[in-house]
């Protein structure tokens, strides 16, 4: 369905584009989508029939802020000519309704009632729903009875495909992640650590990843280390990797040097970073 290769602002354009009801998307909802730096698409439901053809898909998007915004596209050919048509909605509840109601026009049409009667009345047995039921069937189990899929076994793969991508909760609102050659400045930042136990090379292989930062200062104040002044500051640098997920580095900076020179450690977690702080602190 999608180009591997197609950047996640193309794939959204595309997507709102050919939309017929786009315009019907809550404004919030497309404002947010134009932070979107990553996206997964999978396949929710499929029904197919003699005269139906339909297809709800999920379009999870990763914004700039950490968070996430969920679009579920229709597709059918309820068109003039059976031509196909795409349809997009903020709430899986709307795409259900919708895909219930292209049921409905279905069933209404000359001569298209004795299949779909016939599936309605399975779905009925099994599921234990009553016939015609319409819009209180759930179109996700049509994938079960035309297709032979397990709609919870659909759902589950297609969950631990978002979970990949949002695999952190949500950062904090007040962080905004940049792309701006994150890769190179994970390197810069592990090459200037002087300290021996800084992060080896299976975080630098991770951070090759990265696509994107933000550089937050965690503490820092002046104090008196042997009898001179002196600095110390922390800051934290995240990652967002391409997978979704967040990865922080704590860099201490300080001049508890012996000739007072500025000097640079870095570490993969706060508590550490902070026992060298201390550490630093209490040089004499």
């Amino acid at each position: 369905m999608n180009d591997p290769y197609e950047t996640t602002e193309t794939h959204l354009e595309r997507l709102l584009g050919r939309a017929l009801n786009s315009f019907d998307l809550p404004d919030t909802t497309v404002e947010r989508l134009e932070s979107a730096l990553a996206h997964a698409g999978s396949l929710h439901s499929s029904h197919h029939s003699a005269t139906l053809h339909r297809t709800t898909y999920r379009h999870t998007y990763l914004l700039a802020d950490g968070s996430s915004v969920t679009l579920w596209e229709l597709v059918h050919n309820s068109g003039r000519d059976g031509a196909e048509q795409h349809e997009l909605y903020a709430q899986e509840s709307e795409a259900r309704l919708a895909a219930s109601r292209l049921r409905s026009r279905r069933t209404e049409r000359p001569g298209a009632g004795t299949q779909d009667g016939a599936q309605a009345d399975g779905l009925a047995a099994i599921f234990g729903a009553e016939p015609d039921s319409g819009p209180d069937l759930d179109p996700g189990l049509d994938c079960a009875l035309d297709c032979g899929l397990d709609p919870e076994a659909d759902l589950e793969a297609d969950l631990e495909l978002v979970g990949r991508l949002l695999a952190t909760p949500p950062a904090p609102p007040s962080r905004t992640y940049v792309p701006d050659d994150s890769p190179d400045h994970a390197r810069r930042l592990l090459r200037r650590a002087e300290n021996p136990d800084r992060p080896g090379e299976d975080t630098a292989r991770l951070l090759r990843s990265a696509f994107a930062h933000h550089i937050s200062q965690a503490f820092g104040r002046p104090c008196l280390i042997g009898g001179r002044d002196s600095g110390c500051t922390l800051y934290e640098h995240a990652f967002l990797l391409l997978d979704g997920t967040e990865l922080s580095l704590w860099e201490v900076e300080h001049t508890a040097t012996p000739d007072g020179r500025h000097m640079c450690e870095v570490y993969t977690d706060e508590r550490t970073a902070r026992g060298a702080m201390e550490l630093r602190a209490r040089v004499r």
